[in-house]
């Protein structure tokens, strides 16, 4: 490792070290904020800094077995030194990518119905349910927030919030266009279509990260247009909301209560206001970011669903995986993994920045 990378591991041990003296104070051991702040800084280092311990150990072993390398017992031992250490140096430097401050938060879902007509809001729902199984394997809670039913049984929008620790850092990839392709069953002719839905991927802002001025946002309530039967409201308990500086208009009618919906509404509210500032920081870091879900036509795609074939193909990493059937019950794992990956060797390649 170079100079630059060594003194940064000497700083993180150091930093360390500092955190387990202080996790021994019995002052800080009874101010429960502070407790917390470091026993997740301890949690945070722990791996890392065992890594570089047993990097260092490994390199120092390794020239005691060089310099008995005439012994083949030694040889060899020099020879699996120097591939645990390589291994250790790859993973050390993927532990000094700076993180994204988001990976950590909650997260709102939002799926659109693109093009197809009522087959892209069918494939909306099929999505829907694709995250609602991911999120249950992964031990994640998710809760619908908005939602717009169509005549054909799906979705024309639906939004659900997805909660538990790590929930950005799993489902931010997911963030783009998902074509599918297949026999839709209403078709006599066996013609397979290709219709699209987008799906938006928002962390959750809590109050302090922002601050709405409740000056800027209009409030209209109305009577809810849901389904009919039973369920139908017979009071003005629908939200809809309109941030009047973005123009930005949020309407939540899920709840029977207008106070659940205005929750709700507010929360969504917060953090499509939260996304568009992550995006303008973005922008004048970056240049102009290509936005999330482009225009939704079916030339544009993150990801292909081919019913025919029974393969699901990620086209940012040409990942193809000819499961569909385990892909739609919630396996996402292979793609978020591989693109987990992908965008920790684009970082090294970087120079670990983004």
């Amino acid at each position: 490792m170079d100079e630059a990378v060594a003194a940064r591991l000497e700083e993180i041990e150091r930093a360390f070290g500092e955190i387990e003296k202080s996790l021994l104070d019995p002052e800080v051991v009874s101010d429960h904020e502070q407790l917390a702040v470091l026993g997740k800084k301890h949690s945070d280092l722990k791996d890392v800094v065992a890594d570089i311990r047993r990097w260092r150990d490994a390199n120092d072993d390794l020239i005691e077995a060089q310099a008995m390398a005439s012994d083949a017992d030694m040889a060899q031992m020099a020879k699996e030194l120097s591939k645990e250490i390589a291994q250790l140096e790859a993973r050390i430097k993927i532990a000094l990518i700076p993180r994204d401050p988001n990976d950590v938060k909650d997260v709102l879902v939002e799926i659109r119905a693109g093009v197809g007509g009522n087959e892209a809001s069918i494939w909306a729902g099929d999505l829907l349910r694709m995250y609602e199984k991911y999120a249950d394997r992964h031990g994640l809670k998710t809760e619908t927030m908005e939602s717009s039913e169509s005549e054909s049984g799906g979705f024309d929008k639906v939004t659900i919030a997805v909660k538990g620790r790590g929930a950005y850092s799993r489902l931010k990839y997911e963030a783009g266009v998902h074509r599918v392709q297949r026999v839709p069953q209403t078709e006599s002719q066996g013609r397979v279509h290709t219709s699209t839905a987008t799906v938006a991927v928002l962390p959750e802002a809590d109050a302090v990260e922002v601050e709405i001025d409740p000056n800027d946002v209009k409030v209209d309530v109305y009577r809810s247009t849901g389904p009919g039967g039973q369920s139908v409201n017979t009071t003005d308990s629908a939200v809809r909301l309109t941030h009047e500086p973005t123009g930005l208009v949020v309407t939540c009618q899920d709840e029977k209560s207008q106070l659940q919906n205005k929750e709700k509404a507010f929360r969504i509210l917060r953090a499509r206001l939260y996304q568009m500032e992550l995006e303008r920081r973005q922008a004048e870091l970056a240049g102009a970011r290509r936005d999330q879900v482009g225009s939704g036509g079916r030339s544009e795609k993150i990801r292909t669903y081919n019913y025919k074939d029974n393969r699901v193909t990620d086209h940012r990493i040409g990942l193809t995986i000819r499961r569909l059937d385990y892909v739609l019950q919630g396996e996402l794992d292979e793609f978020v993994d591989a693109l987990v990956a992908d965008e920790q060797a684009r970082s090294l390649a970087d120079g670990g920045s983004e």
